[in-house]
């Protein structure tokens, strides 16, 4: 089982880091800071869903789908070190377990090869300054 993610100062900082939307989810992504690191940190999930997609019983409902795809996916293919935010959106509910998976995974491999194309651009970029 992951840690879970609770402060909002935590939600906050992941939603400075990398996102991908999907058709199921928004996954937020940010690497832990090095106060926060121990040598090779678990990662931490957190899960939300705003009020624009329905009422309390249908944001619980989404949550939990996120909860169990998460569960699945994330244990296998989570980067230690790192916070994921997973935002329902009004297609959470509607789409199958299957596409949810699949838009997690998608979603994991676009988050982390931003971050490499990143890293990629700033070493670019530093050899044409020296």
């Amino acid at each position: 089982m992951m840690e879970r993610l609770k402060a909002r100062r935590d939600f906050l900082k992941a939603a400075k880091g990398h996102k991908w939307a999907a058709p199921g989810l928004v996954l937020q992504a940010q690497k832990q800071t090095q106060t926060q690191t121990e040598p090779q940190a678990e990662a931490r999930v957190g899960f939300t869903v705003t009020k624009k997609v329905g009422k309390a019983h249908i944001r619980n409902r989404a949550k939990r789908r996120l909860r169990s795809v998460a569960s699945d996916v994330l244990a296998l293919a989570a980067r230690p070190g790192y916070d994921y935010v997973l935002i329902g959106r009004a297609g959470t509910i509607s789409r199958s377990y299957t596409d949810l998976t699949r838009d997690l995974e998608t979603a994991l491999a676009k988050v982390h090869a931003q971050k490499t194309r990143d890293a990629h651009k700033r070493r670019q970029a530093s050899q044409k300054q020296g």
